[in-house]
């Protein structure tokens, strides 16, 4: 910004003292004469500073904060901050300090016309992926149209874009829900997996249970067999060792029911010729099931 500035010696102008930070514009009743940099500097005649006055400017590196509200490709009002960085060029000091009247509100205008024309075009999520375009965009404009005016721009970031509350809340909770989805799908997927596994378990054991009841049973056939024909020089034909298997089966359920206290009571026939009858049962249904499959 610029001010009004007085000469190191009271009630002249002759001289003035200019800070490093600092350019001074002198000026003759008014119109612009030269320059003056930093030091100690002999302005010219001057009688109770009516003759010389003068000017300053900074030349330090100002940042100006604009906030620009506008709209998304998908109907989204957001508010895009952008910081732009400017100085003045030390060659074009005369420029900065008479050509604009605030050169603020003039980098205002220039990235609000920018940023309201870029955002437009793209969705939400674009104008978050793309702010580094914007950013690009708008140091071009401004380079473009400040150099004119004896200003340098060195960045312009936009370094935020806030959405509505409204929108906000919405896209944490979009976000939340899908969090939730996927969670409750992962928890579906290992319980389908707990499941698989413990039939793949269970198939298995009945498996290796079969084999061993079938290892058992050929153990006991086999101990029978020898326990009665050992001496005699026989030998057993099937249907004998189908019925010692059953007898060994009927013998071994009904220990089951005794072992087992929350049993129901079951009535069986126990006897010897009991056993004979189920055994000629069974025999005479393998017999027809297997005449039958001959016919």
């Amino acid at each position: 910004m610029q001010q009004v500035e007085r000469g190191c010696l009271p009630c002249t102008n002759c001289f003035a003292t200019v800070p490093q930070d600092k350019w001074y514009a002198v000026e003759n009743f008014g119109k612009f004469s030269h320059m003056l940099g930093p030091g100690l500097s002999f302005a010219g005649p001057d009688c109770c500073g009516c003759c010389i006055t003068f000017r300053s400017i900074t030349s330090r590196v100002e940042q100006n904060n604009v906030n620009v509200q506008t709209k998304t490709k998908d109907n989204v009002f957001v508010t895009a901050r952008v910081a732009v960085q400017q100085s003045v060029r030390p060659d074009n000091a005369v420029d900065a300090m008479y050509k604009l009247a605030n050169v603020h509100a003039q980098i205002d205008s220039y990235v609000s016309d920018v940023v309201r024309s870029s955002v437009p075009h793209m969705t939400l999520d674009e104008s978050f992926e793309k702010k580094d375009d914007i950013s690009n965009a708008v140091q071009k404009k401004l380079e473009e149209q400040m150099t004119a005016y004896g200003f340098q721009i060195h960045k312009a970031l936009v370094t935020e874009l806030v959405p509505n509350a409204e929108v906000v809340q919405s896209m944490n909770e979009i976000n939340k829900q899908k969090r939730l989805r996927d969670a409750a799908i992962m928890a579906a997927e290992a319980e389908k997996v707990r499941v698989v596994k413990a039939a793949e378990a269970a198939a298995d054991a009945s498996q290796l249970q079969g084999e061993g009841i079938a290892r058992q049973r050929r153990a006991i056939v086999d101990g029978l067999r020898e326990s009665i024909t050992h001496g005699t020089g026989e030998s057993l034909n099937t249907d004998k060792i189908s019925e010692l298997l059953l007898i060994t089966q009927y013998f071994e359920t009904l220990r089951d029911i005794a072992a087992n206290s929350k049993a129901q009571t079951v009535f069986l026939p126990h006897s010897a010729s009991a056993v004979a009858d189920v055994a000629s049962q069974v025999r005479n249904g393998i017999m027809q099931a297997g005449a039958g499959g001959r016919m």
